[in-house]
């Protein structure tokens, strides 16, 4: 009875060897509000300053419904693309060995490191009626540049590692047994890639789609030069918060930027939480 008692004690008096919760949670909240809810709170301040009337005819006018109508189509179009693509690259790089694997899956990286107005000005000079690919789509009556096909292509381009990266590391801690003994059972390949490995990847796949959403929602760089800015065209929410900025309406800029956060936001909640449903529906 003394051993089990000095037993429980020791269980219970055992103590983490990691910092406090209090001092770390305190931390992390100080951080967090300072890097991040702060700046954002001040967005939604300046906004508040004005009337809901004028509030409403700012985020309702024709100009402002047209480029969020952009921003997020253009986004979704290009993050599902990228899920579908970045899919299949993370698989050929996770499944295979070939030549040159190395510096393909260094290449992957590159939008992280290259300025977004570089990669651009680089699209651009590429889908201009006189560049490269520009003069063989253009006389087939595909226009890039200068057109929404083009900002789907740069949010394509700047959207693609966050895929990637995402599901790669899930595909190389797949096991194989599980694919064998699907095989080994009859299964079809096919059959083992939608039941036995598809699976696995929705809460990936999803989180990949939220990242690559999330950063084309908010890009300026690389979609500045090849859009156009063409207003109720091709002109992005982005570029209309600038233009708000650069003609001192500040109250206009704040206006559009709280919605777009606002609408942001909810996306990526339902996004985190179908991400959750998932995980325990697989788990």
């Amino acid at each position: 009875m003394k051993f089990i008692s000095t037993n429980i004690v020791s269980k219970g008096s055992k103590k983490s060897i990691l910092p406090g919760f209090g001092l770390s949670m305190g931390f992390s909240i100080t951080y967090l509000s300072l890097l991040i809810l702060l700046p954002l709170s001040a967005v939604f301040i300046y906004a508040a300053g004005i009337s809901w009337t004028k509030f409403w005819s700012i985020i309702m006018s024709e100009r402002v419904l047209a480029s969020y109508a952009l921003s997020f189509g253009a986004s979704l179009v290009a993050a599902l693309i990228n899920v579908l693509f970045g899919f299949i690259v993370a698989w050929v790089l996770s499944r295979y060995k070939f030549p040159g694997k190395r510096l393909i899956d260094a290449l992957i990286d590159l939008p992280f490191a290259l300025p977004t107005a570089v990669a651009g000005i680089a699209l651009t000079t590429l889908y201009a009626h006189k560049g490269w690919l520009g003069s063989i789509l253009e006389p087939l009556g595909i226009h890039v540049a200068y057109a929404p096909l083009g900002i789907v292509v740069a949010l394509t381009f700047i959207g693609l590692p966050f895929v990637v990266r995402t599901i790669q590391p899930i595909l190389m801690e797949l096991e194989p047994d599980t694919e064998e003994a699907a095989a080994s059972l009859g299964a079809s390949r096919i059959s083992v890639f939608i039941r036995v490995i598809l699976p696995g990847l929705y809460p990936a796949l999803l989180t990949g789609f939220a990242l690559a959403f999330a950063r084309g929602v908010g890009e300026y760089g690389s979609v500045v030069f090849i859009s156009g800015n063409m207003p109720m065209s091709t002109e992005v929410a982005p570029l209309l918060i600038m233009t708000k900025l650069e003609q001192f309406d500040y109250v206009g800029a704040a206006t559009i930027s709280s919605v777009m956060l606002v609408i942001s936001f909810i996306l990526l909640l339902v996004t985190n939480y179908l991400q959750w449903r998932l995980s325990r529906r697989i788990n």
